[in-house]
């Protein structure tokens, strides 16, 4: 039993750092991680069949042994996955591999063979401890509640200590010595398990025949699947609604997907308590099922009507950054209270449905197998289905009440055959589930709500697979402000566009000499994009955005704000937005780039690190034509330093915190750059973006940090296996904004002085 919790601690470890490692290669959107999941539960499934077809074969000791080498097998892909997922696919790779179908079998490749031996350890470890009828049921939901509670402590503690503290490479270290352990705890029982293959497993029988009282293997697996399909589309739910709430921090999802996991797990563990006594399982399977979608979309409802209601309005407002002790702790709590309690119900399932299947010594390890398979394949289609395709077309509202549906026919199904005192606590389900389905507001009304909307304001807003996108017209305080931009529940901005924003987007096309060729690597409100279109001299300017709906937003404003600078922005004819991954932009075509810029993105955003990393530096680089320029927002000294470590020639402007790096020496006359910014027609140009603006000089007049080959550099604190930054809880926040201790700044034309 306690193999299998650290086996399942070590997969979720593994799973946290190979999506992460593939989403380099795959790229950081939806549709790109949806491959990476799938070719993971594919790997999973695959190995359900082969321990499906292998278990029963097998002695107890003969199962046993084989899941003890299975472990270790794991332990060895967990320590040579870096070199073959990161440096050979995910670095290797990227430049040559565009086709959706194409990411995905390569992903599949590099998954296969550890996720094939985590599918398969379930039966082969059931085979091994199944040696009483009357007790399968109760010994498999245990053993599989352990395991799900081991993955649920990984995720939680993996992603708030673990990956923070050692970075991707040393974790999965971590995870390959939790496998060996897992393996030696198995060897260590081989003397006391029986060699005798049970009478009946070579049999050439099906393993659906037999008797079946409460309805065969098949029926079973539609259910499964069903229900699979069910929770894992309520956890994306849940990701999408509190990842706004609590904003997508690096810590958010692991909260979610370990509160989800041990949740599950002790409902199991609970539900085998109850199952050897149990005469007919079905009744506690469909009211459990029932009853926990009902009790998830009443969770889901309560929490969006506290968010316009104190305390909740006071301390989780939409407008405020959330990533201090007492916010983290809040919604902490509030993932707890929403995803806890339905996922305990649901996973009490799992017992019911060995309960039911079970009915047969000699095919113990081909049943596991093939629920297991139906629950994967349910989860797949959970995922796919609703990360993809139900959010897309219906948003989360649209997807709620598809589940919603499900719920209602699974309910259903039952109610026609049911008898006894199951029936109206069924129908009582199916009614609550059918009310709840009737009262869901709109998507705008429940998007509204969320992001603060007052009465009469104007706002647009868009939702698809790639996330949400909101502008409302006022901004915090009292008053009329500047309408707030929202991407994934951040304050990214406003409109009319701040003037840090600007700024960023004009220093590249004003410093650059002939600046023909400009790329945007995210768009937000649109500041940056526009600032770059200030020089007359620039032919192109292409934006990626990572969220498509934010395009659709800005339409919106262009249309009710025709005199805005987002307005400006959409009919220059040289500019050209697009949805897409920023990074893997970089490693498509050949095109090179005079002026490359990032908007600004906050360290503390998940994902954050694969824009800060010197990985991603070094691919920026690799694109800029000779004499090119990049230009970033430092929040931190970290990401200062490794920006240092990557380009030769850098300049930090302040107080914007404004880096610029070139291969070459970057001609900065500080003077003439605020006197340009000052002139009739550049304040002309950004009074367009903001009215309100009325100097952007002295965001770039105070000291200047130059660095040349000759300047002593650091090794970059930042990279892809390490970002330091996006783990925040787990190191010292340098911000770049205050002084730090040893640093000599000089004036931009003198000559540069040496980092101690």
């Amino acid at each position: 039993m306690v193999a299998f919790f650290l086996s399942g601690f070590g997969a979720l470890l593994c799973q946290i750092i190979w999506q992460r490692m593939l989403g380099v290669f795959a790229g950081s959107d939806t549709v790109s991680a949806a491959l990476v999941v799938s070719a993971f539960l594919s790997g999973l499934g695959l190995g359900s069949i082969i321990g499906a077809k292998v278990a029963d074969r097998l002695s107890p000791r003969g199962a046993m042994l084989a899941f003890a080498m299975a472990e270790l097998a794991v332990a060895a892909c967990a320590l040579a996955s870096k070199p073959f997922l990161y440096d050979f696919l995910a670095i290797g790779m990227v430049d040559q591999v565009e086709s959706a179908a194409a990411i995905f079998a390569l992903c599949f490749a590099g998954l296969v063979i550890p996720t094939t031996l985590m599918g398969a350890s379930l039966p082969l470890l059931a085979r091994a401890v199944a040696t009483d009828l009357g007790s399968i049921a109760e010994r498999l939901g245990t053993l599989y509640g352990l395991n799900t509670l081991g993955a649920g402590m990984g995720a939680l503690v993996g992603g708030w200590f673990i990956v923070g503290h050692l970075g991707f490479v040393g974790a999965l270290g971590l995870a390959a010595a939790l496998d060996v352990i897992a393996a030696i705890l198995a060897l260590t029982l081989l003397a006391s398990l029986s060699r005798e293959v049970p009478a009946r497993a070579v049999a050439t029988r099906s393993v659906t025949s037999g008797p079946a009282p409460f309805g065969g293997l098949p029926l079973w697996c539609l259910l499964v699947f069903l229900s699979g399909y069910v929770i894992v589309a309520l956890e994306i739910v849940w990701v999408r609604m509190l990842g706004q709430v609590g904003q997508f921090h690096a810590y958010l999802f692991p909260t979610i997907l370990g509160v989800f996991l041990l949740a599950d797990g002790l409902g199991m563990a609970l539900a085998a308590r109850m199952v050897r006594n149990m005469r007919d399982p079905r009744p506690a399977f469909f009211l459990t099922q029932g009853a926990g979608f009902a009790l998830g979309a009443l969770l889901l409802g309560a929490l969006w009507w506290a968010m316009g209601h104190s305390p909740l309005a006071d301390f989780m407002a939409p407008d405020f950054d959330r990533f201090g002790p007492t916010h983290l702790a809040i919604s902490t709590a509030i993932i707890v209270a929403v995803v806890g309690p339905p996922s305990f119900i649901i996973g009490m399932t799992f017992p019911f449905v060995q309960r039911a299947v079970q009915q047969d010594l000699a095919s113990v390890g081909a049943r596991v197998g093939w629920v297991q398979l139906a629950n994967i394949l349910g989860n797949a289609a959970g995922s796919i289905g609703t990360g993809l395709i139900t959010f897309h077309f219906f948003g989360t509202m649209g997807t709620m009440l598809l589940l919603a549906v499900v719920s209602l026919g699974l309910l259903g199904a039952w109610l026609w055959q049911a008898r006894g005192p199951s029936r109206p606590w069924t129908a009582a389900l199916a009614v609550a589930t059918a009310a709840i389905a009737l009262v869901m507001p709109s998507n705008e009304r429940f998007w509204a709500r969320l992001h603060g909307l007052p009465e009469q304001a104007r706002f647009a807003w868009g939702e698809d697979r790639s996330g949400i996108a909101f502008w409302r017209e006022h901004g915090e305080g009292q008053g009329r402000q500047p309408g707030r931009f929202f991407i994934m529940g951040f304050g990214q901005g406003f409109v009319p566009f701040l003037d840090a924003h600007i700024l960023l987007g004009m220093l590249g096309p004003l410093i650059h000499p002939d600046p023909q060729r400009v790329l945007a690597i995210g768009v937000g409100s649109g500041g940056t994009p526009y600032g770059a279109t200030v020089n007359p001299a620039t032919r192109e300017i292409r934006g990626v955005e990572l969220i498509a709906p934010v395009l659709d937003a800005l339409g919106h404003i262009a249309r009710v704000r025709p005199e805005s600078g987002v307005a400006a922005l959409l009919s220059d004819p040289r500019v050209r937005l697009e949805a897409g991954d920023g990074r893997r932009a970089l490693t498509q075509g050949d095109t090179l780039y005079d002026v490359i810029e990032a908007d600004a993105i906050r360290p503390q955003t998940s994902n954050s690190g694969l824009l800060y990393s010197a990985e991603f530096l070094q691919q920026v680089r690799d694109r800029l034509a000779p004499g090119g320029i990049y230009v970033q927002w430092a929040p931190t000294w970290r990401v200062v330093d490794t920006f240092a470590a990557v380009f030769p020639h850098v300049v930090l402007l302040r107080p914007l915190n404004a880096l610029i790096g070139s291969d070459q020496p970057i001609h900065l006359d500080q003077a003439a750059l605020i006197e340009r910014l000052r002139a009739p027609e550049t304040l002309a140009f950004i009074q367009r973006g903001n009215p309100s603006i009325t100097d952007l000089g002295h965001l770039v007049a105070g000291e200047v940090q130059v660095w040349t080959p000759q300047t002593a550099r650091v090794d970059p604190p930042l990279t892809d296996m390490f970002p330091r930054d996006e783990f925040f809880m787990n190191h010292d926040y340098l911000d770049a904004y205050r002084p730090r201790p040893g640093w000599t700044t000089t004036s931009a034309v003198s000559r540069p002085a040496a980092r101690p």
